[in-house]
């Protein structure tokens, strides 16, 4: 990652969090090279004495958390405000892949539960249509050369993920396994993770419906924007 990447990245998530987190509430922060800064943010403003309580999306987060001393809660303990997360990919109707963290199970579940969900990223991100990013698909071990056949069977490939260079699978907080589906252009990603979840051994997919988005900030070299509405809402 270049030096200018990583500074896109620390500026639209610290305007996330300087526009949509306020002291006293509770919030749910994401995972991944994007959504490290909004904790980072998130850290100074509790040293300056904000009260704000953290519900994390994975372990690295939590950890990240802990060394800052953010105070955490569990899922479910405090209605969780808003959260705030990268993607992969963000399309024109605001549905999104994530899950290149493999946390997509619990990113998900807190998006789920969260009053406002903004999401986070720099513009190579943004495209007509999700499917260029392999979709995440979280996996039962049990289950997983069964599924991935049920997948091929319809769709080219779905790869096991390995753990950086070594031939052992990738495990998840939760103890499952990533199938990395490459499906081409995906004309309707809530179906599609309708059909995928309906699969036995399927946990969840990387498939975020544009329902789950209320906000989508960019940063670009002129600063950070806020996206207009999505293009399938425009009626």
């Amino acid at each position: 990652m270049t030096a200018q990447a990583d500074e896109l990245k620390r500026a639209v998530s610290f305007a996330a969090v300087d526009r949509y987190v306020r002291a006293g509430t509770c919030i749910g922060l994401g995972t991944g090279s994007t959504a490290r800064w909004a904790i980072v943010r998130v850290g100074e403003r509790v040293a300056l004495g904000d009260a704000i309580v953290v519900v994390p999306t994975s372990a690295a987060t939590e950890r990240e958390c802990r060394e800052l001393g953010i105070p955490l809660a569990a899922l479910g303990e405090r209605e969780i405000d808003v959260a705030i997360d990268g993607a992969d990919e963000v399309a024109a109707d605001w549905s999104l892949t994530k899950g290149g963290g493999g946390a997509l199970f619990r990113e998900k579940a807190v998006a789920l539960a969260a009053g406002t969900f903004v999401v986070v990223v720099t513009p190579e991100k943004l495209v007509a249509r999700l499917g260029a990013f392999a979709t995440p698909v979280e996996v039962v071990p049990f289950t997983l050369r069964i599924v991935a056949r049920a997948i091929e069977a319809a769709h080219p490939e779905a790869r096991v993920r390995r753990r950086g260079g070594e031939s052992a699978p990738f495990v998840t907080d939760n103890g499952n396994a990533i199938l990395d589906c490459s499906f081409g252009p995906i004309d309707d990603p809530l179906a599609l993770d309708v059909s995928l979840r309906a699969i036995h051994g399927v946990v969840a997919t990387g498939l975020f419906p544009s329902a789950l988005t209320s906000a989508v900030l960019v940063a670009e070299s002129g600063g950070v924007r806020a996206l207009g509405e999505p293009h399938a809402r425009r009626t």
